[in-house]
């Protein structure tokens, strides 16, 4: 078994009396799609948000190819390979969606943020953004501005900036959420395609059983911030704590 790419060592947070998140140890390797679930405020998202950074941990720690990554803020561990679907906040609303991708684009690679000089003499960059729109189906949309985006093509972009990064940790959020049944494919498809790459780790925060189903190979659940079930998701989801507490519904319902 492969030596893990992102480990939690007993991470907590506390706001005031209330505990968020409790002393969660997991870790996760390449080439491997974990399903986070649980009921809603269990701490999913939480838990993501100390992952990436938003949140400082109370305690415990973050572990990146076995380097604590735990005191580093959000754009250190971007830049250290931790990738986290984009919220349209970071964005650049008045800027057309190709130059979102592309200013990404160019972040990573280490040109600076200068649209101008980057613009004119880097055409590179501008193939590698229309190939990544190319690959969301947001082509047509290229040249559009981003407040102006439906928002199933604005989830579209969170995946595509989130492709531009090329990091080593994947973090998707409900990336179907509020998509058409015609739109979501497009997405699901595409994180197919990442998790078929070996050096890949992939984390989904889902409630879709169906697309658990299809994607995960592992399912990890938390409910009150605890971590209380952990592998193969046939084994989980037919488990009496996972089908009684926390899917029953949802089981039934697919």
């Amino acid at each position: 078994m492969s030596s893990p790419s992102l480990e939690t060592r007993a991470l907590t947070v506390r706001f005031g009396g209330h505990v968020a998140v409790n002393a969660v140890s997991c870790a996760f390797r390449p080439g491997e799609l974990t399903a986070i679930v649980g009921p809603n405020g269990a701490g999913k998202t939480t838990w993501f948000n100390l992952i990436s950074g938003q949140i400082a941990a109370s305690s415990g720690q973050v572990m990146l190819g076995g380097r604590d990554i735990t005191r580093l803020g959000v754009a250190a561990r971007t830049h250290a390979g931790i990738g986290r679907a984009f919220q349209l906040t970071n964005l650049f609303p008045a800027l057309t969606v190709l130059e979102n991708v592309r200013l990404v684009v160019q972040a990573r690679r280490g040109a600076g943020l200068s649209l101008l000089t980057m613009a004119a003499s880097r055409r590179d960059l501008t193939a590698e953004a229309e190939d990544i729109l190319d690959r969301v189906r947001l082509s047509s949309q290229a040249h559009q501005l981003v407040r102006a985006l439906p928002h199933g093509d604005q989830r579209k972009l969170e995946v595509a900036l989130l492709l531009a990064l090329r990091p080593r940790i994947y973090m998707f959020d409900e990336p179907t959420a509020g998509m058409s049944v015609d739109e979501a494919p497009v997405i699901l498809g595409l994180i197919a395609e990442i998790k078929a790459d070996p050096a890949a780790t992939v984390l989904l925060v889902e409630h879709k059983m169906d697309v658990i189903r299809a994607l995960a190979d592992r399912i990890v659940v938390l409910h009150n911030g605890t971590l209380v079930a952990d592998g193969n998701p046939a084994e989980v989801m037919a488990s009496d704590i996972v089908q009684e507490a926390y899917m029953g519904r949802e089981i039934e319902d697919v």
